[in-house]
């Protein structure tokens, strides 16, 4: 007999203990019923309306890069995919692109020490205890320095027109192993350029595609290749998971079209659904702050946490959920998904003839820091700061403070990637449509900017003050003046690390009428935390044990818990994917025992 993994509150506490309930019902109002396992509705195994010996749910790149490898170690893949194929906007296309693969002829040794250090942190003089638990990260860091180190091979494998441009090295040059280790990442191209084309679409000629559009098609063409063995099911999410009496995952319940239907998985599930960046409830629980207005994202909208939840319905133990890769950026008000804003790529915050401050005038730190790596990925840290004596949230929302020259030098976000770039937010390159839609709050003074932002910007609160802020604009000048910022130690100028050619003048003055104020709070492309894995790609429940035939990837099981280099997440999508794929393939089908 077989369970869908769920648990009303009635049966659970027919036969749970107090102890377990109390776990069911702390998990219960954010639909992750079952965190602590329990019992279901029953379901006859007999009865399935398709079928696969591999089934994964999700498909951006940790899904697809899961379907290739169990397809090639031979096994018939089914992908289930909730959006619709002409509407498929997966965080990996909207990304960057960018992926580390450390050099292959690179000290291995030296490459774990590294990897060890970014995912946990453990191995570091400055930290107590590690962000990982002990019984699985040294598994995942040696199969990470294992595969990683053939990302790009692997990439060009499947597409030999799919190119790679070398980005940098370690971005912690301090860590252990760093420098040993031969640490690289790539852009992903299939022109010459690492930048694709403003405004982006998804049936742009590949030859044509850059960053994360490149690396998905470059995906797209390995699935094509293997079509005999990998079906897509669009318009079809995942819904819950199907368990045997012995607790092993057997299949998937799926929405497809205006009914559920039954995917037998002979072989294993694979998760890899992304995060949870639009689910109010997961929000409200996990992330640091203020869940909904503090936060905004600019990956993919069909991120709500649906992996995630249905894992912990299969008793999936949980793992630094409240880690998201995230700094400052733009909220959308406009552009919403329920009560949650929609963000952008703001790559504008911290260059020259910009600054920002809090909700009060006062700038708060280096703002460089904000959009470089790799401290762009961690900085959201200063958004949700919280006073400890006033208890409040002063820097959110903050502001980025420029003027007319700097409005008129190009767009403030990236119209190449992402929200703006794939035409979800409809931003154009003079920044004109965002003042028509007040989307940046504009005045002909300093004052009269800060008094607009303190009047008409619900979530400052009134607590602008004009005073503070013309302070704060004359102190900036100062630092235009000098060349020196003693009071956060902001740097006069930005330099390629890899050519040494200044990129950022730094300073500039912000002087030339109107003035505008963009509002900023805590975000990025993504969470980072979920679902607990070992090195194989297990999800593992809360007696730190496999939970049989169920795998996972990506996002949803992120491997940088501690901190994050520029273009992690994609990397973990081929690297947790191929494991997830491969072992997942490898399992006796259940069926045939």
């Amino acid at each position: 007999m077989a369970q869908e993994k769920g648990v009303s509150r009635r049966d659970f506490f027919k036969g749970a203990g107090v102890a377990a309930a109390g776990a069911a019902m702390a998990t219960a109002g954010l639909g992750l019923a079952g965190c602590a396992g329990g019992g279901g509705a029953s379901a006859d195994a007999e009865q399935w309306d398709q079928e696969a010996e591999v089934v994964i749910v999700g498909y951006g790149g940790a899904g697809a890069c899961a379907a290739i490898a169990a397809a090639d170690a031979g096994a018939k893949v089914l992908v289930l995919e909730k959006n619709a194929e002409d509407k498929h906007l997966c965080n990996t296309v909207m990304s960057g692109g960018i992926y580390h693969s450390p050099d292959p002829d690179g000290d291995k040794e030296a490459l774990k020490q590294y990897l060890k250090a970014m995912f946990s942190g453990e191995n570091l003089d400055t930290k107590a205890e590690g962000e990982q638990s002990p019984l699985f990260v040294d598994d995942i860091v040696e199969k990470f320095a294992e595969y990683s180190p053939k990302n790009v091979e692997f990439m060009q494998s499947l597409d030999p027109d799919y190119k790679v441009i070398e980005r940098g090295g370690a971005a912690f040059p301090d860590f252990p192993g760093a420098k040993e280790s031969g640490y690289k990442s790539y852009n992903s191209t299939y022109g010459k350029s690492a930048t694709g084309p403003d405004y982006p679409t998804l049936d742009l000629p590949k030859e044509d595609t850059a960053a994360g559009l490149a690396f998905f098609n470059c995906l797209k063409t390995g699935i094509a290749a293997r079509a005999d063995n990998i079906t897509i099911a669009y318009e079809t999410p995942g819904k819950s998971l199907i368990m045997d009496d012995e607790g092993a995952v057997i299949g998937v319940v799926a929405t497809q079209g205006d009914k559920d239907i039954r995917v037998k998985a002979g072989k294993g599930v694979i998760l890899t659904t992304g995060g949870y960046e639009y689910n109010e409830e997961m929000r409200r629980a996990f992330l640091e702050g203020q869940g909904i207005t503090g936060w905004a994202f600019y990956g993919t909208l069909s991120n709500t946490g649906d992996g995630i939840r249905m894992g912990c319905e299969a008793g999936a133990q949980l793992a630094k959920v409240g880690k998201a890769a995230s700094r400052l950026i733009w909220s959308c008000p406009d552009v919403q998904v329920g009560p949650m804003n929609v963000g952008s790529i703001t790559d504008s915050v911290g260059g020259a003839g910009t600054i920002v401050v809090n909700s009060e005038g006062r700038r708060f730190m280096d703002e460089t820091l904000i959009t470089k790596d790799p401290s762009r990925y961690f900085s959201y840290k200063n958004a949700v700061h919280m006073d400890i004596v006033t208890l409040e949230f002063p820097n959110t929302p903050a502001y980025m403070i420029i003027d007319e020259t700097k409005r008129k030098a190009g767009p403030l976000v990236n119209t190449t990637l992402s929200t703006c770039g794939f035409g979800i937010i409809d931003w154009d390159k003079d920044n004109q449509n965002a003042i028509d839609n007040g989307w940046l709050i504009k005045a002909d003074s300093i004052e009269e900017l800060a008094q607009k932002i303190r009047d008409t910007h619900e979530l400052n609160e009134g607590r602008m003050d004009p005073a503070v802020l013309a302070a704060t604009m004359e102190q900036y000048q100062k630092m235009v003046d000098t060349g020196a910022d003693e009071e956060f130690g902001r740097t006069s100028a930005t330099k390629n690390a890899l050519t040494g050619e200044v990129v950022d003048p730094g300073f500039q003055a912000i002087s030339t009428p109107p003035f505008y104020a963009m509002p900023l709070v805590a975000g990025g492309p993504n969470t980072k935390g979920g679902l607990q894995a070992d090195g194989d790609r297990r999800v593992i429940d809360w007696n730190n044990e496999p939970i049989p035939r169920l795998y996972t990837a990506g996002e949803i099981s992120s491997c940088f818990k501690f901190v994050y280099q520029g273009g992690g997440n994609v990397t973990e999508c081929i690297v947790c994917g191929r494991i997830a794929g491969e072992n997942a393939a490898a399992e006796t089908a259940w069926d045939a025992k």
